[in-house]
């Protein structure tokens, strides 16, 4: 609480934090997105982690692609 008391004091008036260099790179882009979605329609039974380690990002990145980009999700037969 000091810390941010003293930088509102010294002017600055934004409490998130500046880009630095070293911080992750955006695996989220429009080629990873459309590779991704070749993928899947390919074989729609493929898993996260075929996919990641296929194009090389992570679990996260690939599943954050998969389920919040593109959409897609399991298909639950009712009975």
């Amino acid at each position: 609480m000091y810390e941010w008391s003293r930088k509102f004091i010294n002017g600055i008036s934004s409490v998130t934090d500046s880009p630095r260099p070293g911080q992750a790179h955006p695996v989220v882009t429009l080629e990873a997105i459309a590779a991704v979605e070749a993928i899947v329609k390919e074989n729609r039974r493929v898993t996260v982690n075929e996919i990641a380690a296929h194009l090389d990002m992570s679990h996260g990145s690939a599943h954050r692609i998969v389920r919040d980009v593109l959409q897609f999700h399991k298909y639950k037969k009712k009975n």
